[in-house]
C-alpha cells in the first residue's frame, strides 16, 4: 500500500490517507480481505501522529471501506459491486465538474469539452 502524504496540499493529513486508500480499493490496487498495516505501523511509515491514521481508519470503516476485527487488525471490506461502482461514478463526477469549472473559467466551449472527452474516452 503506497500513500504519499503532501504537506502543501491543503487537505489535513487524515483526509490525504482516506483519498488514497480509497482510491486504492477502487482500482483494485486494495481487494477485499487483505490486510492494513496497523495503525502504530503506518504512522511510524509516514512520520505522524497515531491519532491521524486512527482518525483516517475510522473514517474508512465508517464508510463501509474497511472493517476492524478485533485483535487482528484492519482488513479491506468486502463491497457490493454495485456500490463500488456508485463510488466510481461519483470519482470521475468530481473529476468532470473541476474540468469544467476550468474550462469556462478558460473560456472552453461545451462542444469543445465533448469532443476533447470523446478523444479521451476512445483513447485517441
Amino acid at each position: 500500500m503506497d500513500i504519499i502524504i503532501s504537506n502543501s496540499s491543503g487537505k489535513p493529513i487524515y483526509e490525504q490517507i482516506v483519498d488514497q486508500i480509497k482510491c486504492q480499493i477502487i482500482d483494485g490496487s486494495l481487494s477485499a480481505g487483505e490486510p492494513l498495516p496497523s495503525m502504530r505501523a503506518l504512522a511510524q511509515s509516514l512520520r505522524i501522529s497515531v491519532i491521524t491514521t486512527k482518525r483516517a481508519y475510522n473514517d474508512l470503516e465508517a464508510e463501509g471501506f474497511i472493517e476492524t476485527v478485533a485483535g487482528k487488525g484492519c482488513f479491506v471490506a468486502a463491497r457490493d459491486p454495485s456500490l463500488l461502482h456508485e463510488a466510481n461514478l461519483k470519482a470521475v463526477e468530481d473529476h468532470m465538474r473541476k474540468a469544467v469549472e476550468k474550462a469556462k473559467s478558460g473560456g472552453v466551449s461545451k462542444e469543445e469539452l465533448t469532443e476533447i472527452l470523446e478523444i479521451l474516452y476512445e483513447g485517441e
